[in-house]
């Protein structure tokens, strides 16, 4: 049931158009994917994350093993039935969320404020998987590849992803070798696990090696050998945008031309705008409703900030050219006077708005490689 069609590939770049064809339907590429980490888009439902036509969704196994556990999600039927979307899904290995509570923001508020048993989140990493306490109740986890594709398997998302270490930014060259090396044995297991109940899921390969060329060659030559469905590129992809791009042109060149590629948790528009021409087929982030929740709305001109004295009495909606049902029905004075009020619903409207931008985004970067503009 999963495979990807190349529809496009531009004369002037990288940059390609194609289908993923998935049990739950197509996802045109590129695209964006908006993150729902608890099986939900927060402040939306997923019946209006699907009429806002989001072809992809993002889930994460980490937040859903913890609460409400994939035994749970599996009993309800299945993430899709759970969560009461007909549209594909994917979901990460957990492993982002495991080391990112180590190593970066959330690792310091858990340490000052502590978990109910005063313990910070990993315990221990060996070869056979990370050891940490969970966020909520300070109860000790274990991760390993195998652990975490079989509870993807039971939330059953359309496409899941290899469990892989992901060092940080300012790690040694020592250490990032050695973590690049145990990724890419974690990966294999993951994979020798999919292949036990494949179940018409698509398993991704995930790319490491932070910003060393080398690395990152090595890491997508021994991956592209082995049959997974799809690539991701992970890890720290630099400090700055400028960084990023720099890896990712020596990169695109080696990807697997046969299949999907993504790149994980990079989806402002900038970087959106840079990363296209390079061949990137999807990107995922919760930019747009971050943003949302902080009353900064996208419009093709400018950033709205909502919040602002200047719309106590603008009658205008937040982008007259747009035709998301925020906009058809609402002006900025009363989504303004929401946000003042602290009115929840001034979430859910001004999310509405900022996802229905990125889908009319995408779908005009697509229509642009087509037509020959990138």
């Amino acid at each position: 049931m999963f495979r990807f069609e190349l529809i496009h590939q531009s004369r002037r770049s990288r940059a390609r158009v194609g289908r993923i064809h998935t049990p739950h339907g197509v996802i045109e590429t590129p695209n964006f994917v908006p993150v729902g980490t608890n099986a939900c888009v927060k402040s939306l439902t997923g019946p209006i994350v699907d009429e806002l036509d989001v072809q992809l969704l993002f889930a994460n196994t980490y937040h859903l093993m913890v609460q409400p556990g994939e035994d749970t999600v599996a009993k309800m039927g299945g993430i899709h039935s759970f969560m009461k979307r007909d549209k594909p899904i994917i979901t990460d290995s957990g492993g982002f969320q495991v080391f990112s509570l180590a190593y970066g923001g959330v690792a310091q508020e858990i340490k000052s404020k502590g978990t109910k048993s005063g313990a910070s989140s990993i315990i221990r990493i060996r070869e056979e998987g990370v050891w940490f306490r969970s966020y909520r109740d300070g109860r000790e986890i274990v991760l390993t590849p195998e652990i975490s594709i079989q509870a993807q398997k039971k939330i059953g998302a359309d496409i899941i992803v290899s469990f892989d270490e992901l060092p940080p930014y300012h790690t040694t060259p020592r250490r990032l070798r050695s973590s690049l090396d145990r990724t890419h044995r974690w990966e294999l297991r993951s994979l020798t696990e999919h292949k036990k109940n494949v179940q018409q899921q698509a398993l991704y390969a995930v790319i490491h090696g932070g910003v060393d060329p080398q690395l990152r060659s090595e890491s997508v030559q021994l991956l592209r050998s082995h049959d997974f469905d799809g690539y991701a590129i992970g890890g720290s992809v630099g400090k700055n945008q400028t960084e990023m791009i720099d890896m990712l042109q020596l990169l695109m060149p080696q990807m697997p031309e046969h299949a999907p590629n993504h790149l994980l948790g990079i989806g402002d528009i900038p970087s959106i705008h840079a990363c296209i021409p390079l061949g990137i087929d999807t990107f995922d982030s919760s930019h747009p409703t971050k943003c949302a929740r902080h009353g900064l709305l996208f419009t093709n001109t400018e950033m709205v900030r909502i919040k602002k004295s200047a719309y106590a009495q603008d009658m205008l909606p937040i982008d007259p050219t747009c035709d998301c049902s925020t906009c058809t029905t609402y002006s900025r004075a009363y989504i303004h006077h929401l946000f003042k009020a602290h009115e929840l619903t001034a979430y859910s409207l001004a999310s509405i708005h900022n996802v229905a931008y990125m889908v009319r985004l995408m779908k005009r970067y697509r229509e642009m490689i087509l037509e020959g503009d990138i």
